[in-house]
């Protein structure tokens, strides 16, 4: 600690008076919990020197601004909170570019440097409050949008793209905290005069333009920036006028609660996140709407909600663990596994642990599911999405037998990089230190190797046809299949789908041979490799490059010439999140097999309808119109049948009441389907006249009750509602509903009880008729 202020004092010649040592809380950094740590230097920059230095506050930031950091990284601390030397002590060293701006430029804040202020003032020129004459929070305001923006416009240069998970729900929250924001300052449309426009890309038109001379990628993707502030703006903005109202009647009502009780006002988990799921508000805004109006938040509460809805679209990518309760223990004596892979299908190798139900063992027999660990193989565990090979493990007994065999269903990393191999003993024994075979399934393999290879190709066919800016958002390749999911903002149409498909294919036409290439990060990024957005990369990495075409960064298996793909087909595109999409699609052996399943049903629907197979879609569509006409025929003979049967049914009407009479029917139209019910209904409820109420029910299926309600305005007028009315009854037979004052339908689940559930809504209706009209 003394040599942290000695350099200071000797070095540096700075007066002792200008140095103040503080405790180990202020001047002591740590990586965190265990780590290098060490005791640390903070500099401030005095804007008032001349108010001398006795009792001088630090955390006066109208006098002070912590501008660098020196950590002298000399210790290490340890699990018990004891410190030890590091071998190798260094400097730690951090300076702020905005707080060093403030400095020199000499104002009040980092607001209002030359990196931030210009974004204000676009700002406050589409509010038309200039920055100059704003009151406190309108200054407040203005900061968080050029805060914000700042941070939005670099995101989505990087390829990151506004969605409901990982980072594109950070570019989202910000977005619609500045959208909101804008509004709160007036700025209303684009702020130019066209209301139905988006003032978030004009201020992102600034922000590229402070970007031009410092990265110029930012310039260069300009128009995939402002589209994408625009659509998420505008796509807010339908719901938030609506969600401003809901939370607002939200707050009025815990308010309102909260002063009733005598308890503090607060907005429960539900309710925010309701917000968040209907109306698109991150719960960061909710809470700091409602702290404005001293209303608090059950944060608890809403990630109870959060977590009840939460479905991951994709499988992390990250390592799996071993079966056993403590993998650290069990593989701390296993050296990493060798990956013969790249080079072989095959190779000997020796058993150095073998796992059972969770723990390990010496020895398994013929039956066991056991997972076993390898000095080295030729099996590639599942990692970068390519799922892990299958094959077999054989203990020789003699020349063309063996003396066991086990089937390998799936690879796994562990630990970093120990291979887990997971099966089952088909034959024999197998025992920790003895020498096996590991054979690959080749066909397997190959079959992953094009998917992986083809995954590449589809990769560069979408940069090519929807543009460079979309990127990997996961993947899968399989035996089967591939999947491929990209940032994208809309569905791919079919000729860009046809426009991808033919690129793939003429290059694979092209039987163009893969290079292989190991080499440092650095020199793959500099050559243009793509790399997977925030995947962590160790020093060296793996390059696989169609020349021309493609070039990432890879550590999967893939085909040696692009020919070997022989076809490829895309079975699907769809969204599966916000700003992501799925592309599905075979290739290979997979592509053939698809080919000939399509090939034989098509075969199959031509000599059933006894046409070409270029007419079958003419074909099939006549079909569709006639069973649409004739559907429609059955329907209304169905009505005319039930309207035929109310007209029976209404001389079973009864006559409620003294002074005035009203006619009610409460009847039952056995399997009349729910269509029909309602015109039986509408036909009873003009024959008897008003005043008069009709309820009705029937059994259209199994497991299925249709009911409904239909009351005359001299019913209505008593302040008997038809959709209050039948909810309770519907209840009965396991449903529910409702509807308008004069006119409900309802369902149930329990047809067993409709004729109880009819029973009750005609002793009540008569009952409530009856008191009404004395």
């Amino acid at each position: 600690m003394e040599c942290n202020i000695s350099w200071l004092l000797l070095q540096m010649g700075v007066p002792v008076e200008r140095i103040k040592k503080m405790g180990e809380d202020d001047n002591f950094w740590t990586s965190g919990v265990t780590g290098p740590c060490g005791p640390c230097s903070e500099i401030y920059y005095d804007f008032h020197p001349e108010r001398g230095y006795s009792d001088t506050d630090l955390n006066d930031d109208t006098r002070f601004i912590e501008f660098y950091n020196l950590v002298f990284m000399e210790f290490n601390k340890k699990d018990d909170g004891s410190l030890e030397p590091l071998k190798q002590k260094n400097i730690d060293t951090g300076l702020g570019l905005e707080r060093m701006a403030r400095i020199l430029q000499k104002v009040s804040n980092n607001y209002e440097t030359d990196l931030i202020y210009p974004i204000m003032e676009k700002t406050s020129e589409l509010a038309k409050v200039p920055y100059g004459l704003a009151d406190d929070h309108s200054k407040l305001n203005l900061k968080i949008i050029g805060d914000h923006l700042r941070a939005i416009v670099y995101l989505i240069s990087d390829g990151v793209v506004p969605s409901n998970i990982g980072r594109g729900y950070v570019v989202r929250r910000l977005i619609r905290r500045a959208v909101r924001t804008g509004r709160m300052l007036g700025i209303k449309g684009d702020g130019q005069g066209n209301l139905e426009g988006a003032f978030l890309p004009v201020i992102a038109g600034k922000v590229i333009e402070l970007s031009t001379h410092i990265n110029p990628d930012v310039k260069d993707r300009t128009p995939r920036i402002l589209e994408e502030l625009k659509r998420e703006e505008l796509k807010f903005v339908q719901t938030l006028e609506r969600g401003e109202k809901y939370l607002d009647q939200m707050l009025v009502e815990a308010l309102l609660s909260a002063k009733a009780s005598g308890t503090v006002p607060r907005l429960s988990g539900k309710d925010a996140f309701l917000l968040y799921d209907t109306y698109g508000f991150p719960v960061e805004i909710t809470a700091e709407v409602a702290e404005e109006r001293g209303v608090s938040i059950d944060m608890t509460g809403f990630d109870i909600e959060m977590e009840n809805q939460r479905h991951q679209s994709q499988a992390a990518h990250s390592a799996v663990k071993l079966a056993m309760g403590n993998s650290a223990e069990l593989t701390k004596d296993v050296p990493d596994t060798k990956f013969l892979g790249y080079e072989t299908l095959s190779a000997t190798a020796i058993v150095e642990s073998l796992i059972l139900n969770g723990n390990p063992v010496l020895q398994v027999s013929e039956g066991s599911e056991v997972e076993v660990l390898l000095n080295r193989t030729p099996f590639y565990a599942e990692s970068g999405g390519q799922i892990g090979d299958h094959g077999f493990l054989y203990v020789p007994q003699g020349e063309n037998q063996h003396k066991s065999v086990m089937e390998i269903i799936d690879v796994q990393k562990s630990m970093g990089n120990i291979f887990v191999h997971k099966g089952t003993i088909r034959e024999g024994v197998l025992e920790v230190g003895r020498e096996v075979e590991a054979a690959v399934d080749a066909k397997l393999r190959q079959r992953a190797k094009v998917h992986h290879t083809a995954t590449h190709l589809l990769q560069s066919a979408l940069k090519k046809v929807i543009g460079q800016e979309t990127s990997q958002a996961g993947s899968l390749v399989a035996f089967e299949r591939l999947r491929f999911d990209f940032n994208f903002h809309r569905p791919l149409i079919d000729d860009e789908l046809a426009e991808i498909e033919r690129l793939v294919n003429k290059w694979v036409g092209d039987a163009t041979p893969l290079q292989t290439k190991v080499m440092p990060l650095a020199d793959a990024k500099g050559a243009g490799a793509i790399a997977m957005f925030g995947e962590k990369y160790s020093e060296e990495v793996r390059v696989v490059e169609v020349p021309g075409v493609s070039m990432e960064l890879c550590g999967g298996t893939h085909v040696s010439n692009t020919s070997e793909i022989r076809g490829f087909k895309i079975i699907s595109e769809q969204g599966i999140a916000s700003g992501i999409r799925r592309i599905e699609a075979v290739a290979g052996d997979a592509f053939i097999e698809y080919v000939n399943a399509r090939d034989y049903h098509m075969k199959q629907l031509c000599s059933t309808l006894k046409v070409k197979a270029e007419e079958v879609t003419t074909r099939v569509e006549n079909l569709l119109e006639e069973l649409r006409i004739t559907r429609n025929e059955a329907s209304t003979l169905r009505e005319k049948a039930a309207v035929y049967k109310a007209s029976i049914m209404a001389t079973k009407a009864i006559s409620v009441g003294t002074s005035e009479k009203f006619r009610v029917l409460v009847e039952s139209m056995e399997d009349t389907d729910a269509d029909s019910l309602k015109k039986a209904t509408e036909y009873l409820i003009e024959t008897l006249e008003d005043p008069a109420a009709v309820i009705l029910g029937s059994c259209p299926g199994a497991d299925k009750v249709s009911l409904v309600a239909a009351f005359t305005p001299g019913v209505v007028q008593l302040g008997i509602q038809a959709g209050k009315f039948i909810g309770p009854i519907a209840k009965l037979c396991g449903g529910g509903g409702g509807g308008r004052p004069n006119f409900a339908q309802a369902g149930g689940r329990k047809p067993e009880n409709l004729s109880n559930a009819l029973e009750k809504a005609r002793s009540e209706i008569i009952s409530v008729l009856s008191e009404k009209a004395k």
